[in-house]
């Protein structure tokens, strides 16, 4: 698996890259997803993220995380089983500036929320959403222990 960091907004929030691809080492295991994916994660500012919410999805607002799944069945990659081959799963938007915000009303760390923003847009690109009150019911449940196991690997090896 790899990621692709793009911090655009503050050169003091670097180190989530690594972060960022530990989420998803643990996702990928919990989730038994052996697919050799590729993710964009992108770190932006409100403008940007209000524009790519006004463009793609017609709400002409900041928010918190936009994400884009690349992943289509129809795609001929999905033929291919070689794990060498990587495979583009998607993008992740997380509006920095809006990440502290948020963090701050709910009392979160600064590093949860953009852990949870990542996770959350993780989710959404290998198919989970939230719009139903079922698929809520799996979606956050499964964030939430993401998170959990992410925390505490992370803090053994490190």
């Amino acid at each position: 698996m790899e990621l692709y960091f793009d911090n655009q907004v503050d050169p003091s929030y670097s180190s989530l890259e690594e972060r960022y691809l530990h989420i998803m080492e643990t996702a990928f295991s919990l989730l038994d997803v052996n697919v050799n994916y590729e993710v964009d994660c992108s770190l932006v500012d409100d403008q940007t993220i209000q524009q790519i919410n006004r463009d793609y999805r017609k709400i002409d607002r900041v928010t918190d995380v936009i994400s884009f799944a690349f992943n289509d069945d129809d795609d001929p990659m999905d033929q291919i089983n070689d794990p060498d081959v990587p495979r583009m799963l998607g993008e992740i938007f997380v509006c920095l500036p809006q990440a502290l915000r948020q963090a701050k009303e709910i009392g979160n760390s600064d590093l949860r929320e953009l852990r949870f923003l990542f996770t959350h847009g993780l989710l959404h690109l290998l198919g989970y959403d939230h719009m139903k009150k079922e698929d809520e019911e799996i979606m956050f449940p499964l964030q939430e222990k993401i998170l959990a196991q992410e925390e505490e690997t992370w803090t053994k090896g490190n």
